[in-house]
């Protein structure tokens, strides 16, 4: 059986995102899945490694394996703007149950013997350990915006001002020691030139 799952998740990259701001340059959900996976395996890493005592610790290669599908839906959907997206109760669980609906439909590209495998990522389970993995990728998601938000700043773009006050309070207010220590060891060189970058 043939499967168009993966040139599915392929056009990820035709899918803008910040469509509501006026961008120095683009950004798309593929490049942002990425960038999210790769902090939510260093926060799921520091968890386990710094942060763990009676705490609970998913997988980091799960974590990172749930985060490069976190925005899967939107190839169906689009990228909603938060605004709209979350402007009331009613707004935000219709645009959930159409999530849910891509996310099935996704599902239902892979061949049958492989849906089992990957309706972890696509569909992921009520359990407490997934949910403390999500949490992990919400954080993650955050600091993908905020780094965008710095991007756009580096070049002068005010656009971006109340987005990166609002995003990193929205950090802060996850209240997790994982989270408290990236934004003090990591976040700060993404604002740096390549020479700076290079003197850390």
């Amino acid at each position: 059986m043939t499967t168009a799952f993966f040139a599915m998740m392929h056009r990820l990259k035709y899918i803008q995102r910040w469509g509501l701001m006026r961008n120095t340059e683009s950004e798309n959900v593929q490049e942002h899945s990425h960038e999210v996976a790769l902090i939510a395996h260093a926060l799921a890493i520091l968890r386990q490694h710094k942060f763990s005592e009676g705490r609970i610790c998913p997988d980091p290669d799960y974590v990172a394996a749930l985060a490069l599908y976190h925005d899967a839906a939107e190839i169906m959907t689009g990228d909603m703007p938060s605004p709209i997206k979350y402007h009331n109760d009613p707004m935000r669980n219709t645009y959930k149950a159409i999530e849910a609906e891509a996310a099935e439909k996704l599902l239902c590209m892979l061949p049958e013997e492989l849906q089992a495998l990957y309706e972890k990522y696509l569909i992921p389970a009520d359990d407490q350990m997934t949910l403390e993995a999500l949490k992990l990728v919400k954080a993650a998601d955050r600091f993908s915006a905020c780094i965008k938000c710095l991007d756009e700043l580096k070049v002068g773009n005010k656009e971006f001002v109340s987005a990166y006050e609002d995003i990193k309070q929205r950090l802060t207010d996850l209240d997790l020691p994982e989270v408290a220590w990236f934004t003090e060891h990591a976040l700060q060189a993404y604002s740096a030139s390549l020479d700076e970058i290079s003197a850390f």
